[in-house]
């Protein structure tokens, strides 16, 4: 059987590390180095390097987009826009509408698309993180990983079904990772939030520690979760329902963007002053 090409667009932490299961298990996995970081290079140290996205589509059967959700749409039109016409993988954390007009995009070119959605952490041991996928072809993609740290699952449903089940999973960890970022901040500015995690330890012990986690877990990524979380907002009004707390979600990551680059994690402190820099004029 020839060896399968894969084009992966892009290796981030996420990205980087299905590569390299694919890889592990026989896989050509190809990825585009055109203007992209030193840290990037870094990531892709086991995988083939091409030097533009026209030599990655040309040369793949599958691609796989892993990207920051506001970027998955417009990875989707270059793709297509270079005549790509086997499967598209779309795994971004985006709206069910918007994976349904990739979907769009990517069929009218020709190729044919995978809708799926990401739950856990880059997979190092197996058990920590599924992939969910949906559509005519996602029996294929799960084949690929059979055996590796990833689980995979194939729900039966539509294209949309596996970027609906990632968008109501992330609109509780993330968005109640935004809450308590917000409600700590709060207590801070008020002067209660030694009480507040006394409080916390008596009532409610489990909200100090997962607190902690959204201080450590959060911050770095804040400007990822941005998209994640409008894409999140625009779920639950598509659907009828309030969507306001995501959108706040969204505007918590907005004003901790800037911790991107972050050498050292800021303290609670300047969190708070962060998240509360519109009350202060900046």
């Amino acid at each position: 059987m020839a060896r399968m090409t894969i084009g992966l667009l892009h290796p981030g932490e996420m990205g980087s590390v299905l590569g390299a299961l694919l890889t592990q298990r026989g896989a050509r996995v190809l990825w585009a180095s055109a203007g992209r970081s030193a840290a990037t290079r870094s990531r892709a140290a086991t995988l083939e390097e091409v030097r533009t996205l026209r030599e990655l589509v040309e040369a793949s059967e599958l691609i796989l987009s892993i990207c920051p959700p506001h970027a998955a749409l417009d990875m989707a039109q270059r793709v297509a826009a270079n005549r790509f016409a086997g499967a598209y993988a779309d795994l971004n954390a985006i709206s069910p509408e918007t994976a349904r007009a990739i979907g769009r995009v990517i069929e009218g070119a020709g190729a044919r698309f995978i809708d799926g959605g990401i739950v856990g952490p880059p997979p190092a041991t197996p058990g920590t993180t599924r992939l969910y996928l949906a559509g005519p072809e996602a029996g294929r993609l799960a084949s690929l990983f059979q055996g590796s740290a990833l689980e995979v699952i194939v729900l039966d449903g539509p294209i949309g079904a596996a970027s609906a089940l990632k968008v109501a999973y992330a609109a509780y960890t993330k968005g109640t990772a935004a809450l308590l970022l917000a409600i700590r901040s709060l207590a801070i500015r008020e002067g209660v939030d030694a009480a507040l995690r006394q409080e916390w330890a008596r009532s409610l012990p489990e909200l100090a520690s997962r607190g902690d986690k959204a201080l450590g877990g959060s911050i770095r990524k804040a400007w990822r979760f941005v998209g994640e979380m409008e894409e999140n907002a625009a779920t639950f009004v598509a659907a009828g329902l309030p969507s306001g707390f995501s959108a706040a979600a969204a505007e918590v990551y907005r004003r901790l963007a800037g911790y991107k680059e972050a050498t050292a994690l800021p303290s609670a402190a300047e969190i708070a002053a962060a998240l509360a820099k519109d009350k202060q004029g900046n």
